[in-house]
């Protein structure tokens, strides 16, 4: 049974305060980016580390390998085993046309969409008639586009339009932190539909998306509180970047994410087409204001009170960031999100084991602290890898002995086909048969991954609330997936 934060009837000034979760559940937020309980653990692990490093150091050095190795084995089962629950019936729901049809516009409840906007101004333009072109009763929708109230270029590319009746602008007052979720609990506060969904400046949502949205919930049990509809680009093929990037979309949204729905597991949320049950969003206090990967955090506590998310077989296309700097950027901040969100999760690890379970709690350890720190890690088997191919430096062997050795050498041979074989499926079930090729030369673009992890690990520690911008309207053709 899902359980709210707080009665769904609570006093409205609490629903209208932005910051609402940081200031009742403090324990959920990301406020505090490391307790004191979680600065001595991390003191006591970095001690022990260096101590047995100075006092052994090839001895502390082979049981790192050691357990380095037995992540990579169980992250590589892992992912086959999301691929294979990913073709269950269950994974996806998928609405048939008929129950599209037989919809009466007049019975179709009010839909609260929020688009926020920060230095979006050739983007309002797009995104407003996107919204519009969405076939749903223009009466029904409750459309806001969340402009910071110090973005004078967005506003005033939004003045200069004529919007639509149902699109209001809603005005999000300057304040700290400067986040995307802090924009949506201010238009959450305002949403008038029974039902929510975000959609980016970017975005082109499937236009019965809304539809598709009513005709599931309906079908679902009042626990289901959110459905996450795929995402991937309308610029795959623009350059290098972008066909890689999709190729990771592909893998992500196609397969890992409903094999996890296949599973009942708890899902981490994508930024955008998350449609919600708006009474259940309020009671779970909206977004965490200061987590800037705000939608993985609110999957996961989404699943703690008891809530679940399914996938819903719709597509929104989004601008794939075709820039290596604004790549970077974005992938910093995706990642050092990640980090927020295994931490703030993990500061109680006994209560969030009886929330999600043993089996959702290692769920949770793979998604959120283990990929990062796969990336965090695999410079340095790369590094250890190509030193031993080039220079045959014998010492290295004494990291590797016997069964370590046999499993490392699976994990490079067999682990990283799999993970191409990987990207090559997911862009032959997204039909982007000419980018199957791409998977075979993704290692450098896991590397980028890397760097971008390791720039959000130095930012957690220097400006872990900075919300970095991704830059869109860098794609000027017609956008056609």
């Amino acid at each position: 049974m899902f359980h709210p934060l707080f009665p769904l009837k609570a006093d409205d000034r609490v629903i209208e305060d932005p910051l609402a979760l940081c200031r009742i559940h403090p324990a959920l937020s990301a406020h505090q980016p490391l307790t004191w309980a979680q600065s001595v653990v991390a003191g006591f692990l970095a001690a022990a580390l260096m101590g047995g490093l100075l006092a052994r150091p090839w001895t502390t050095a082979r049981v790192l390998v050691f357990c380095a190795t037995i992540f990579y084995l169980l992250s590589t089962f892992y992912k086959l085993l999301l691929v294979r629950m990913s073709v269950s019936r269950q994974a996806e729901i998928h609405v048939p046309p008929e129950a599209l049809a037989a919809d009466d516009d007049a019975a179709l409840p009010t839909y609260s969409i929020l688009v926020p906007l920060y230095r979006e101004p050739e983007s309002i333009k797009n995104i407003v008639a996107a919204i519009a072109a969405m076939d749903y009763p223009a009466d029904k929708k409750d459309v806001q586009l969340l402009l910071e109230e110090d973005d004078a270029v967005t506003r005033s590319a939004a003045d200069a339009l004529t919007l639509p009746p149902s699109f209001r602008i809603t005005v999000v007052p300057a304040s700290f932190p400067r986040t995307k979720p802090k924009a949506c609990n201010v238009g959450l506060a305002r949403a008038r539909g029974e039902f929510l969904v975000i959609y980016d400046a970017e975005d082109r949502p499937e236009p019965d998306q809304l539809r598709k949205a009513i005709a599931a919930f309906r079908t679902l049990p009042p626990e289901v509180v959110c459905l996450q509809c795929k995402l991937n680009f309308y610029n795959p093929r623009q350059n290098l970047l972008t066909r890689w990037f999709a190729g990771e979309y592909a893998a992500w949204f196609d397969l890992s994410l409903p094999g996890l729905s296949a599973l009942g597991a708890l899902i981490p949320l994508g930024g955008t087409s998350n449609h919600f049950r708006t009474a259940a969003l309020r009671g779970l206090l909206g977004w965490d204001a200061y987590n800037v990967t705000e939608d993985c955090d609110l999957g996961i506590r989404i699943y703690r009170r008891g809530g679940r998310t399914r996938i819903l077989d719709s597509t929104t296309w989004e601008e794939a960031c075709s820039s290596l700097p604004f790549w970077i950027r974005q992938r910093s901040r995706w990642l050092k999100g990640y980090i927020q969100t295994w931490l703030v999760h993990m500061r109680n690890p006994a209560a969030l084991w009886k929330e999600l379970g043993p089996v959702n709690f290692i769920h949770f350890q793979m998604l959120i602290g283990g990929i990062v720190f796969s990336l965090l890690i695999n410079p340095v088997f790369w590094a250890m890898a190509l030193t031993w191919f080039c220079f045959r430096w014998t010492a290295l062997m004494t990291l590797f002995p016997g069964p370590i050795f046999l499993m490392s050498a699976l994990c490079l041979f067999v682990g990283n086909f799999i993970f191409i074989y990987l990207g090559g499926i997911g862009c032959y079930r997204r039909c982007y048969f000419d980018l199957v090729k791409y998977a075979i030369f993704a290692p450098p673009y896991w590397a980028l991954m890397s760097i971008g992890a390791w720039r959000a690990f130095g930012q957690f520690f220097t400006n872990p609330f900075h919300w970095e911008k991704t830059r869109h309207g860098l794609f000027h053709a017609s956008p056609a997936p």
